[in-house]
């Protein structure tokens, strides 16, 4: 059965987004509005490489040293996030929000937050408000942020319109196709399901999903023998994704 298009949003931030940096909610996004705290720069630069403590270690004397920088309560919020700890997180972000109300890295990364929180109608207040503005030159992050919120909540035109906007600004952002990749074959168009993966696989490398959908569209197309390769491949590459134990048991490849 293909999966439900309102399943968890962002499953893969913290590897996939994270790794190729180009992330709705990734350390790239935390910038520093001072270049002389040394220990903000530092804690962002080991949040990038996944070194955890002493990205903590670092962002904690940032914060310390000015309780007032909003980018270091944003980035410590993210690496709370990387802790599961999310009640950490939500004050962080809600601090470095009320510190800078109109920072748009605060509010994407925030807005991402509360949607996957179930906190909906606060999320897309802001992710609305940060892909919208003129003044951000990534609204395309926002945009795909606030179209996996729009999934969350069945709003599924929506949320297409939203990933839709994504890709006209930037055509090869990876996330989106993804997501592009799974509407269009929930909507049967399967044909455009393989041509959004092309365009993925163009930036990004497989994910169990990527794979599971593009195993999926081979076999309802009839192209049994690239249906099995992409079921062989799922099961050679993500074992123990809940992807590769569906389809492990799917006897019609």
């Amino acid at each position: 059965m293909p999966l439900d298009l309102s399943r968890a949003i962002n499953r893969f931030a913290f590897g996939f987004f994270v790794m190729i940096l180009v992330a709705c909610s990734s350390a790239s996004d935390i910038k520093s509005n001072n270049a002389d705290d040394v220990h903000l720069q530092l804690g962002v630069r080991y949040l990038s490489m996944n070194k955890l403590e002493l990205a903590k270690e670092n962002l904690l004397q940032a914060v310390r040293n000015n309780s007032d920088n909003a980018q270091a309560h944003n980035a410590l919020a993210f690496l709370y996030e990387k802790l599961n700890q999310p009640d950490n997180a939500k004050e962080h972000y809600q601090t470095a929000l009320d510190l800078a109300p109109d920072d748009l890295s605060v509010r994407n990364n925030f807005g991402r937050f509360l949607c996957e929180h179930k906190a909906f109608e606060q999320g897309m207040d802001l992710l609305s408000e940060a892909s919208s503005n003129p003044l951000n030159d990534r609204q395309w992050l926002a945009l795909t942020n606030a179209g996996r919120c729009a999934l969350s909540i069945g709003q599924k035109q929506q949320a297409e319109n939203y990933f839709r906007q994504a890709l006209q600004l930037n055509n090869a952002y990876a996330p989106a196709l993804s997501e592009m990749q799974k509407i269009a074959y929930h909507n049967g168009d399967f044909w455009a399901a393989k041509g959004f993966l092309q365009r993925y696989l163009g930036v990004a490398e497989h994910t169990p999903e990527t794979l599971w959908f593009a195993a999926q569209t081979e076999r309802v197309i009839g192209n049994r023998e690239l249906a099995r390769e992409y079921k062989h491949l799922l099961l050679e590459k993500f074992p123990l994704s809940n992807e590769a134990k569906k389809i492990a048991g799917l006897k019609d490849f």
